[in-house]
């Protein structure tokens, strides 16, 4: 399957995440993102040291601004289970406008066609890291890595898109 590229549609899927009230809930990426302006970002895998150092923290970091111009979602997915996603979640001071969304089985990961085989490193198929702004369903950029990279995918990239 080719990766998600500009101008395709974001397709749906369901993933998980733990709501305010700390319940397990499933969740469209249709309904977080048909009518808004939304960042999708995926990375590799919970608590690696690209994701947690450096990834995550700049689209929590510049979420402020971000939302300024005008992005009403930040929705990071990982593959990995809701449960650990809850707690690298919780592994943050704050978090504030990120949503932290488990693809436990890459099937939406597969949908995007941006699954990353780390087999030989004892990780099983994760994710490409990537970061894609969305208008109303509509992938408007697609900034996705090769290999372990981390030069295209920051909210910075993302900021200079809008």
């Amino acid at each position: 399957m080719a990766p998600i590229s500009a101008g395709d549609t974001l397709p749906d899927g369901t993933l998980a995440h733990f709501d305010e009230d700390d319940q397990l809930q499933q969740v469209s990426i249709h309904s977080l993102a048909a009518g808004k302006k939304v960042v999708v970002f995926g990375v590799p895998g919970a608590f690696t040291p690209t994701c947690s150092l450096k990834h995550v923290p700049g689209f929590i970091e510049k979420s402020e601004e971000l939302k300024s111009k005008g992005v009403e979602e930040l929705l990071l997915i990982s593959v990995n289970d809701p449960f650990v996603m809850k707690a690298w979640k919780k592994s943050y001071p704050e978090t504030k406008n990120v949503k932290f969304l488990a693809d436990g089985s890459a099937t939406y990961t597969h949908a995007l066609g941006l699954e990353l085989d780390l087999a030989e490193k004892g990780l099983g198929i994760r994710s490409k890291r990537f970061a894609l702004l969305v208008d109303n369903l509509k992938v408007v950029a697609a900034n996705i890595e090769s290999g372990g990279e981390f030069t295209v995918s920051s909210a910075d990239d993302i900021l200079a898109a809008l």
